[in-house]
């Protein structure tokens, strides 16, 4: 069962805040009064604040309680309210930020982790971009990577994943739905989205991780775009339960050592789940996108059968690479070699 206490609570007759931070914490002591400061200290501010505390052991809950208690004194007659949620057990990650998500009453709800830190502009900037596009689902941006201390690394998050400029221009044309069936740029703690896109994505399905399932739904039925600006500090450290991984040479080959077997079905399980829960969204997607993704749900189900003997993997592979799936669906080339190198 799910307690729940409002440090500031809304009455009935109370306005509808513009925007909301789902906020989603565990054993972040370290690292929360920075990011809940940085949040608090928008040029703009949210109107509610919704912090949804994965079962922490280390007084994450009672620290937000007091560093907002801190910062009401300091700023008297702000509107800001705050609502904090404890888990007795973990969810994890993607259930953690769906509840917190659903409990946000904003039309407009930005996501954070709990130990990274935002400019004064982060909302302000976001918002504009929402109000000037009606037809805007979901934007994400990019972030500043730094270390454990708040040091900066010298890289920014896209640079990191890889994401080319390519492919930031295929986002910004419109086709972000196209991109994510190949991989997911879009990191969670980078994004603001539209409430309706909440209430179209849940439930979140398991295979999913919750950022990856919310830009595939906002591609599916409206629009997603990147704002390619650092707004965030992208804190890496050893705590990180979802982190930026490397897509440089080393990472590469990393992969192509690792086992196929539990990847691949994971990746089939989540073109199932999205096949299963395509024809359910409002608005609906268009025929073009629905017959996308049973083809990407083909081409995983081949994938996921490939034989363990490599040899007998060579002409399944090269009849997919010639019919275009895995540039369709994948990385190209670099899936084309994973599926003939990887082990079972």
């Amino acid at each position: 069962m799910v307690r729940s206490s409002a440090s500031s609570a809304r009455s009935p007759g109370a306005s509808v805040p513009r925007v909301s931070v789902a906020l989603c914490t565990y054993n972040g002591f370290a690292f929360i009064e920075e990011q809940l400061r940085s949040i608090l200290g928008q040029t703009e501010p949210a109107g509610e604040i919704v912090v949804s505390d994965d079962g922490s052991t280390d007084g994450t809950p009672e620290a937000v309680d007091r560093i907002f208690a801190a910062w009401q004194g300091e700023h008297p007659g702000q509107p800001v309210t705050l609502r904090v949620i404890r888990n007795p057990a973990p969810l994890g990650v993607t259930a953690n930020f769906e509840q917190a998500l659903a409990a946000c009453a904003g039309e407009l709800i930005a996501l954070s982790d709990q130990d990274d830190v935002w400019p004064p502009e982060r909302l302000a900037l976001l918002r504009a971009e929402f109000r000037a596009r009606p037809g805007l689902q979901l934007l994400h941006t990019d972030a500043r990577l730094v270390d454990e201390i708040g040091r900066p690394t010298g890289r920014t998050l896209l640079a990191t994943l890889g994401v080319s400029a390519a492919e930031q221009a295929a986002e910004h044309e419109g086709h972000a739905f196209d991109l994510l069936l190949r991989r997911n740029i879009v990191t969670g703690a980078t994004a603001m989205l539209r409430r309706g896109l909440v209430q179209r994505a849940c439930p979140f399905p398991a295979a999913w991780v919750h950022d990856e399932w919310l830009a595939i739904v906002a591609a599916a039925t409206g629009e997603v775009d990147l704002l390619a600006l650092p707004l965030l500090d992208y804190r890496q450290h050893a705590g990180n339960q979802i982190g930026a991984s490397s897509l440089d040479a080393a990472g590469k080959l990393g992969r192509l050592r690792a086992p196929r077997t539990a990847r691949n079905a994971r990746l089939l399980a989540r073109a199932q789940a999205l096949q299963a829960r395509a024809a359910q969204l409002q608005p609906s997607p268009s025929a073009d996108t629905l017959a996308l993704i049973d083809a990407k749900l083909a081409h995983e189900r081949r994938r996921s059968t490939l034989p363990p003997l490599r040899a007998a993997r060579v002409a399944s592979v090269f009849a997919s690479w010639r019919a275009g799936d895995y540039r369709r669906f994948g990385l190209g080339l670099q899936d084309v070699v994973r599926d003939l190198a990887q082990p079972v």
